[in-house]
């Protein structure tokens, strides 16, 4: 049957579409007795495009609902690439690399999106302007969500001396990620009040409509390919991070998360390219939200079924990442504007990070 022409259009818009020949490319290489590097490049490229599909998918679906309704879309289908990419990682055990990815996404989304926008955005002109309470509130509930994730950290180490976490620290680890449910669920209930979206702004978009079905059918096919594609990259880091010399730490907190980010922080720079501030600082901050609020959770209840329960206890370089790059994200967003030099300053900052996250030595 021959592809219709808007949702053939559709398929292919994106500029990081073309990354999906990496799809047959990493098929091709699980089946070969390769070095287990190259099957970890490959599936990571190809989840880039997947990634942006679901967005795409999911914005096919928020254009035809209101502005409260799209915040319920956006909560159900915003995160599944990085969850589908956390479950498995949990299913192999890999429980540092889930820990430290959710950190990353919070550090990539604050940091390098949010100041890749600033700083491409700001070129050529003085300033940006976008609305301070978009800044403002996601900053409160990035604060309160810090807060959650370094308490159980605190009562592990005053407690018992240790970052592992214990039987003790797994319990109130589940009762924490109940109070962010909470607090998610909260914020929903009250842009839905509102009329608008709790974590992203609606964003025009250029692409083509296409009818509902075809948009379940793409987004259907599409996390059957993330999830392929998820196995195959979790399945390889370890071999991955010896041959490459890194940890599973830097690959968590480093490349797991501008893999299963990168199409929505692609969009966020666009927008600020296109002098729409208010969408880039929107969808920055709100994939943060989205993930420390709503994946956060999701991951930990799911740990236990899944036999690998995750204790919420970051090692400190990641509670000083988190704490700290709130701090500056709150300072250069506090006047509602924004230039080219405040962008690189965040991007400044992510990179000293991953400077000091990568020389972290494995446990």
């Amino acid at each position: 049957m021959r592809m219709r022409a808007d949702v053939r259009r559709y398929l292919f818009e994106s500029k990081l579409n073309w990354l999906l020949v990496f799809i047959p490319v990493s098929l091709a290489f699980s089946r070969m007795s390769i070095d287990k590097v190259w099957l970890f490049i490959t599936s990571a490229l190809a989840i880039i495009p997947l990634a942006g599909l679901v967005s795409s998918a999911t914005e096919q679906l928020s254009r035809r609902a209101g502005p409260g309704t799209s915040g319920l879309i956006n909560a159900s289908f915003g995160n599944i690439p990085e969850l589908i990419i956390g479950l498995f990682a949990l299913k192999a055990g890999l429980i540092g690399v889930v820990k430290a990815s959710i950190s990353g996404s919070v550090l990539s989304n604050l940091l390098f999106a949010l100041g890749a926008s600033m700083f491409l955005g700001g070129i050529n002109r003085d300033k940006q302007t976008f609305m301070r309470s978009t800044s403002g509130q996601g900053a409160a509930l990035l604060f309160l969500a810090v807060i959650a994730l370094i308490m159980p950290a605190v009562f592990d180490l005053s407690v018992f001396g240790t970052f592992r976490g214990g039987i003790e620290v797994e319990d109130l680890s589940v009762i924490v990620a109940g109070v962010l449910l909470a607090i998610y669920v909260a914020n929903l209930i009250f842009a839905l009040t509102k009329g608008y979206s709790p974590t992203c702004a609606n964003i025009e978009s250029d692409q083509p409509e296409i009818s509902i079905v075809s948009t379940l059918i793409i987004l259907g096919a599409v996390t059957v390919l993330a999830a392929f594609e998820s196995g195959l990259m979790v399945n390889s880091i370890s071999a991955a991070t010896k041959a490459l010399g890194m940890t599973e730490f830097f690959v968590g907190i480093i490349i797991v998360p501008i893999v299963g980010n990168a199409a929505e922080q692609f969009t966020a720079i666009s927008m600020a390219m296109k002098n729409r501030m208010d969408l880039a600082v929107s969808i920055a901050i709100g994939g943060s939200i989205q993930v420390a609020l709503l994946l956060v959770p999701i991951l930990v209840f799911a740990s236990i079924f899944l036999g690998h329960p995750l204790s919420l206890v970051f090692n400190p370089f990641e509670i000083a990442g988190l704490a700290l790059s709130i701090i500056i994200v709150s300072i250069v967003s506090l006047d509602g504007e924004s230039n080219w030099l405040e962008g690189l300053e965040l991007i400044a900052v992510y990179a000293v990070l991953g400077i000091v996250f990568f020389f972290v030595p494995a446990k």
